[in-house]
């Protein structure tokens, strides 16, 4: 036996182990395209079988045989123009012009009898084989580069087979128009380009198992890597989102995941990132029946067997759909839908996929539910601990000027009671004006931080000027062991609400005295800055840790160098005025080293007529 006839036998053979493989899988699933794929290679299987037996046994088929052999061979065309069809799309104008053109070229095998054909139709016939061939191998190249994963590759290998066919066909036409030695030299040509065409037809249409899973393979790691750090993003849509990529990505088809909604019963489904989630019941759809029956079901014709969803399947250029349960254990979590265009997008063993697709996603998901429940856990112990360390530190402020003001009370009423007569304790009175004005503080600083919670601290804003604004705040505090020193560069005007701006500066300038030695000043500076208004205030005072700056402005907190008993207040001066600046759409921090003082800067946007200026 020759190389040549060992490449042909070898062709041949594949051809006829195709034709088993998709005859099977007909029997097994009766869809249109497996009836196609099993029409194409039956065709070629019975032209190789039925060439072998009649050289074999040396027989000579009639005529009659011999047209009815091309004429099948003519057919081969349009039942791959079918397959495209099945795969994907084709313009009705190319399938009623191929059909038209078939009817033509098996009139005309009839209408030419005899031992040997014109050579004009025979041209005509190859290029009718070699011209539809080669349109439905582009057609596949296309849809090859509109997927990906295994459907990609199989695409890519029915496109290349499809070529290399139509090519044979040509090879095998001008062959026999001519004489040796190029008419051997084609037939050789021809011989290789088949089994190379055999080979591209066999990876595209019947891969074996192993060779999906290798094209599998890559995808399903990079999914299977990536799924450890899915719990993490920041939330559930992210995460079924991420999911679905790499469902899409490993069977080369669109997926979806419904994600179980105790609260309400039902799936929610995203089919629209922007949109709202759609809610499905279990028992509805075929992704509420895998959910409610905790099975793999396949619909090779979804429209039929769910007409309520009919619409929009044939909307959406449904042709086939997969839906799997994701479950935990007992705990049922959601479903994974796969879905394509055409129905031998999907494998057999792809239910097996969508299941470990399923398990995975599984995982994920109940890693993301325990992270969130842990998430719950830490902010309810951490709402505790707040909560208890205000009513420590409320009960611990209030306390102080309320015992003053009782104490100094119940002793100008004894007084009183002993000698009416006898003139005012002025002293005592002061004291319980000034601890009264100190209680009523701490309570509008609570009110304050909770308007804060709710955005409403800052109300009306009108033109204000920064410099005036704060020389007035400056100059209202009580004159004692320290100086507040203001230097204002120019108008700094803006639109803001002055009450807030006043108690905001207030209360950095009352910081900056209370933490500061005795007879050391206090700096306040404002003016402009790239289109901002700039306020720094800075005391020469104790300063804060470098650990605690990050923090210095939340609620209750307060510097850990802080002495509670030299130094009193709740840490909420601090997160009122971040409040003030940030509801003002600034930004507030603070610079401090330790023994040698803090400054804090504040930034507020101008008003448009400032900025232009």
């Amino acid at each position: 036996m020759t190389a040549l006839e060992l490449i042909t036998l070898l062709s041949q053979a594949i051809y006829v182990v195709i034709f088993l493989l998709v005859g099977y899988r007909y029997l097994r699933a009766r869809t249109p395209a497996h009836l196609d794929m099993t029409i194409f290679f039956g065709i070629l299987a019975f032209v190789v079988v039925e060439s072998r037996i009649a050289t074999y046994l040396g027989l000579v088929q009639p005529e009659w045989f011999t047209d009815t052999v091309v004429a099948a061979v003519v057919l081969l065309p349009y039942i791959l123009l079918r397959l495209v069809d099945d795969f994907t799309t084709v313009p009705v104008v190319i399938k009623r012009g191929s059909e038209l053109a078939l009817v033509a070229s098996v009139i005309g095998l009839y209408v030419f009898q005899g031992p040997t054909l014109p050579p004009a139709y025979v041209l005509a016939i190859v290029a009718y084989i070699a011209g539809l061939s080669f349109y439905c191998g582009l057609r596949f190249y296309r849809a090859a580069a509109r997927a990906e994963g295994v459907t990609k590759r199989r695409m890519q290998a029915i496109s290349l087979g499809t070529i290399l066919f139509a090519l044979d066909i040509v090879a095998a036409g001008a062959g026999g128009q001519m004489s040796d030695p190029w008419k051997t030299l084609l037939a050789a040509i021809g011989q290789v380009l088949g089994l190379a065409s055999a080979l591209g037809f066999f990876l595209g249409f019947a891969p074996p198992s192993f060779l999906r899973r290798a094209w599998q393979a890559p995808e399903l790691r990079r999914f299977l890597a990536r799924a450890a750090s899915l719990p993490r993003l920041p939330s559930t849509l992210d995460i079924v989102r991420e999911l679905e990529r790499g469902a899409a990505a490993a069977t080369g088809s669109q997926a979806r995941i419904g994600v179980w909604d105790e609260d309400l019963g039902k799936i929610r489904m995203w089919n629209d990132p922007a949109a709202e989630p759609i809610h499905i019941e279990p028992g509805r759809h075929f992704s509420g029946r895998a959910f409610e029956q905790q099975k793999t079901l396949f619909s090779s014709q979804p429209a039929r067997d769910d007409p309520e969803a009919a619409a929009a399947y044939r909307g959406a250029r449904v042709g086939a759909i997969i839906a799997t349960p994701i479950t935990a254990g007992e705990k049922r979590l959601g479903v994974l839908v796969l879905y394509a265009e055409r129905p031998p997008i999907f494998a057999l063993s792809d239910g097996e996929l969508a299941q470990l697709l399923a398990d995975q996603a599984a995982v994920v998901l109940e890693s993301r539910a325990l992270i969130d429940h842990a998430a719950r856990l830490r902010a309810r112990e951490e709402a505790t601990r707040l909560k208890e360390d205000f009513l420590s530190a409320a009960a611990h402020d209030l306390k102080t000027p309320l015992t003053t003001v009782v104490a100094q009370a119940q002793f100008l009423e004894r007084k009183a009671t002993r000698d009416p007569s006898a003139p005012s304790d002025l002293q005592g009175l002061q004291r319980i004006v000034r601890e009264a004005q100190r209680l009523s503080a701490l309570v509008t600083d609570l009110l304050d931080a909770a308007r804060l919670e709710q955005g409403r601290l800052v109300s009306d804003r009108e033109p204000t000027d920064l410099g005036m604004l704060v020389t007035q705040v400056a100059s209202r505090q009580r004159a004692g062991a320290h100086s507040v020193e203001v230097d204002v560069k120019g108008a700094v005007v803006g639109n803001y609400d002055g009450r807030r701006i006043e108690q905001l500066m207030e209360n950095l300038i009352e910081n900056a005295n209370k933490y500061s030695p005795n007879a050391t000043p206090v700096t306040v500076g404002v003016w402009q800055e790239n289109g901002e208004a700039r306020i720094t205030v800075q005391d020469r005072g104790i300063g804060i840790p470098a650990s605690d700056l990050p923090r210095i402005f939340d609620r209750f907190a307060r510097a850990s160098n802080v002495d509670d008993r030299k130094f009193h207040g709740m840490g909420l001066g601090l997160y009122i005025c971040r409040g003030i600046v940030e509801e003002h759409g600034g930004r507030i921090w603070a610079e401090s080293e330790i023994g040698k003082g803090s400054t804090f800067h504040v930034a507020l946007p101008l008003s448009e007529e400032r900025r232009l200026n």
